[in-house]
């Protein structure tokens, strides 16, 4: 292999990292039980908090790609490690205050440095995978996805140690912002010089007639919001069982308060595993396929779990949530790959951002369920929406036309 080209995988290294680190935000169901008990703010406070650390993340995405365009990578990744530092750090000093407050340090502060961080590192390490966009973005999300599991768990074990909420907090923002600066200081953009290898036929296929779409180009395309809708609908399956996952399995069978503990664990690895599968398939059978193998394996994880509550089987139950890890997974995969693979590379970081707003979207889709699951007292009607909203995706990705220059 070109010695100039086989860094790469370095790069990849520091960016799975970098994800890691960054994706500490999904954490917040562990993040914020300290702040309850010190504070007494309640569910609905705190869950305001993520609500809007996800809006901002969002907003994040579309501030590192301009800030990446004028100014350069490197000083973007490093603004994203100072917003993210300061949301933590101030954070850890709120006192007799109120909850508005969290909502600025954690919600906006972390959100938008976190968001920064997210489209930057993908949209630099990318760009050295033209021949592996799904590898490369797989990995990426893995990254991301599996900081709630590991860096989540290192927190909750220091909140519950001599260190303190207080402390860990602050830690917690320092290691970002060393992780990013380092990260900032690696990586970097492939020369006009690189020679990549060629892309397989299955993704050529998918990719030879399509022109470097600027963001103006790509809002006008039917495919964006077809493809855009598709993967927010998608995404608000798991994140709706994301959302409720122990109580679902106790609802089932209340004396497997362990195994639904162990449940949310396993859910994240799962998630971990979806985005690595789903970049692995899309190298192999390239874009079209992949998102619709996603659509479908999505009806699937939302029809078991559906059987599962109506028969009150706990096997079921326990092997429909695993499916939903698995498909959720797939999301941030598709939605990274689906951008470069339909819109090109040169204006990836901003199309990156926009395309990012399904999480935003599908959140709502989160939303949605809570109130059904509320106002109906049972998971059956949660899910039949759920299981509707798949099919509306399908019948969006159906439609989804190939990319013309």
């Amino acid at each position: 292999m070109n010695k100039k080209l086989s860094v790469r995988w370095a790069y990849m290294a520091v960016g799975v990292i970098s994800m890691l680190f960054a994706g500490v935000l999904y954490a917040w169901s562990i993040l914020k039980s300290p702040l309850a008990t010190e504070f007494g703010w309640s569910p609905s406070e705190l869950t305001w908090t993520f609500t809007l650390a996800m809006t901002f993340f969002c907003i994040g995405g579309l501030l590192g790609a301009q800030i990446s365009k004028r100014l350069g990578h490197r000083v973007a990744i490093i603004a994203a490690g100072v917003f993210a530092a300061a949301g933590f750090v101030l954070t850890s000093f709120l006192n007799n205050l109120p909850v508005a407050v969290l909502y600025v340090t954690y919600g906006v502060l972390a959100g938008v440095g976190i968001g920064i961080a997210y489209n930057v590192v993908i949209a630099t390490v990318s760009a050295w995978f033209p021949d592996k966009k799904g590898l490369c973005s797989g990995c990426l999300m893995m990254g991301f996805g599996a900081s709630a599991l590991i860096l989540g768990n290192i927190a909750d074990a220091m909140f519950k140690s001599s260190i303190g909420w207080r402390t860990t907090y602050i830690i917690l923002g320092v290691a970002i912002f060393a992780v990013l600066a380092v990260a900032a200081l690696i990586l970097k953009k492939p020369g006009a010089d690189i020679v990549f290898p060629a892309v397989n036929k299955a993704k050529a296929a998918d990719t030879s007639d399509i022109s470097d779409l600027t963001s103006k180009q790509m809002l006008c395309r039917p495919s964006f919001w077809m493809a855009f809708f598709c993967i927010s609908f998608l995404a608000a399956v798991g994140s709706s069982v994301i959302s409720f996952a122990k109580d679902l399995v106790l609802s089932i069978d209340a004396n497997y308060e362990a195994l639904a503990v162990s449940l949310v664990g396993v859910l994240s690895i799962c998630n971990g595993f979806g985005r690595i599968i789903t970049g692995a398939v899309f190298d192999a059978i390239g874009c079209r396929k992949t998102v619709l193998c996603a659509n479908i394996f999505t009806i699937g994880a939302a029809a078991v779990t559906l059987v599962a509550v109506n028969m009150n089987s706990l096997v079921l139950c326990v092997v429909g949530v695993c499916l939903t890890g698995i498909s959720y997974g797939a999301c941030p995969t598709i939605t990274s790959a689906f951008t470069s693979s339909n819109f090109g590379m040169k204006h990836f970081s901003n199309n990156m951002a926009l395309m990012t707003f399904t999480v935003m979207v599908g959140s709502f889709g989160a939303t949605a369920s809570s109130k059904v699951l509320e106002v109906t007292g049972g998971y059956t009607a949660t899910f039949v929406m759920l299981l509707g909203l798949t099919f509306v995706a399908l019948v969006l990705n159906i439609f989804i036309k190939k990319p013309r220059a």
